[in-house]
């Protein structure tokens, strides 16, 4: 499938800095990043690197302390939260770690709820819902609540909470931190196919095993992108690859944090 090389996301000196009290913590420091309509990119790091605080930041959680975001185009710093909002709701979809699933809700209705916001009909927003499960192979669960599932049917339905509302990005933050291995590499090739299919995907990790299933991976320390690596799928080498490539960001002397 053709891909328009154009930066959906691009981020140019992006600093957030946290205040508590008359503590200051440096989160993201001078971050350049593009990430182009229909591309998979992983941001890798170990915890505490800003990893999901990046995340927040491209998802239109936070704002940043410093520097430009633009999205599709257009400034998004400077939105109001009503803006911020109606965006994410149109063209951000979100899968994070805890499956935020709202246990008196069936499955269907979990899907369903957030296109409320929007100006659909009941019956559109069902049939949305319906084939947004579909896709992730949950279907047959609609009528089931959380807690009848396991934890990988929970993020799967919660993969299908995010694509229900059609966006044109999907943003997954350790969306296998709560899984065990079989569990979260069945998230992962989900994740695969939905880009194979034309999704743009930002997915945050710090586990190797998965890192290397986008086609960039950018490697953050110490709120810094330290390196950015293209993996070679199907080698066998990759994830000693990618810790001897983070090993050597992280000790050489012409990277460093400004």
């Amino acid at each position: 499938m053709a891909r328009s090389r154009l930066p959906v996301i691009r981020l140019s000196g992006i600093t957030k800095v946290f205040h508590a009290g008359e503590t200051e913590t440096t989160a993201l420091r001078d971050i350049d990043l593009d990430i182009t309509a229909g591309e998979y990119v992983s941001v890798a790091g170990p915890s505490g690197c800003g990893k999901s605080t990046l995340l927040s930041i491209v998802g239109l959680l936070e704002t940043p302390t410093a520097g430009e975001y633009l999205l599709a185009g257009r400034s998004a710093i400077n939105l109001s939260p009503a803006a911020r909002a109606q965006i994410r709701r149109r063209q951000i979809g979100f899968v994070f770690q805890a499956f935020n699933l709202i246990e008196n809700l069936t499955v269907l209705e979990n899907v369903e709820l957030p296109l409320a916001y929007r100006s659909l009909c009941a019956d559109e927003r069902r049939a949305r819902a319906h084939d947004a499960l579909e896709r992730v192979g949950m279907a047959h669960r609609s009528r089931h609540f959380p807690s009848q599932l396991s934890g990988g049917q929970q993020q799967r339905v919660a993969v299908a909470r995010a694509l229900a509302g059609d966006p044109t990005i999907l943003l997954a933050d350790e969306p296998t931190g709560n899984l065990d291995s079989q569990n979260g590499a069945a998230i992962m090739a989900l994740l695969s196919e939905l880009h194979a299919a034309g999704a743009t995907i930002c997915l945050v990790t710090h586990d190797e095993r998965y890192m290397r299933s986008a086609e960039r991976v950018v490697h953050l320390l110490d709120g810094c992108v330290v390196g950015e690596e293209r993996p070679s799928h199907g080698t066998g080498s990759g994830a000693a690859t990618s810790s001897r490539a983070l090993r050597h960001f992280a000790t050489s002397p012409s990277v460093h944090c400004p």
